[in-house]
């Protein structure tokens, strides 16, 4: 059963409470979830640019809330693989992620996260991102 993008964020609220917060859902699609990072200082590395773990748990966090907009709410899914890229310098200001769902089978999600930065259109990031889904998820 699908959830929208409320429901994600109470789901989230209930069994994640450490990662509330981390993001808000700005649409939800068949297949993609866009959801967008507002600034915050701590985000930021020496030389005044978006960091590195910042981008990468934006590219993990966008893949797990577009896989519970289309599976429901499963807990238990976890990353197998996260390979990222680093296209260009990303300036300081809100980071917008943009995943897609490549592959949704009965043990394995992967994800196309692009990600850019408010105000520019040009990816500063990209990345792909695996799920082990737990037995017994229902795949539609």
């Amino acid at each position: 059963m699908p959830m929208t993008a409320a429901e994600i964020e109470a789901f989230i609220r209930a069994q994640f409470p450490q990662a509330e917060g981390f993001g808000n859902i700005e649409a939800i699609a068949h297949d993609s979830l866009q959801m967008r990072l507002p600034f915050k200082d701590a985000y930021l590395r020496p030389g005044g640019t978006l960091s590195g773990p910042t981008l990468m748990s934006l590219a993990d966090t966008a893949t797990y809330y577009l896989l519970l907009a289309k599976l429901g709410p499963v807990a238990l899914a976890v990353t197998t693989s996260l390979t990222m890229h680093f296209l260009r310098r990303p300036a300081a200001r809100d980071a917008i992620a943009v995943a897609r769902l490549l592959k949704l089978g009965k043990r394995i999600a992967v994800c196309d996260v692009l990600i850019t930065v408010d105000g520019d259109d040009a990816p500063v990031a990209h990345a792909t991102v695996s799920y082990a889904l737990p037995p017994g998820t229902v795949v539609p």
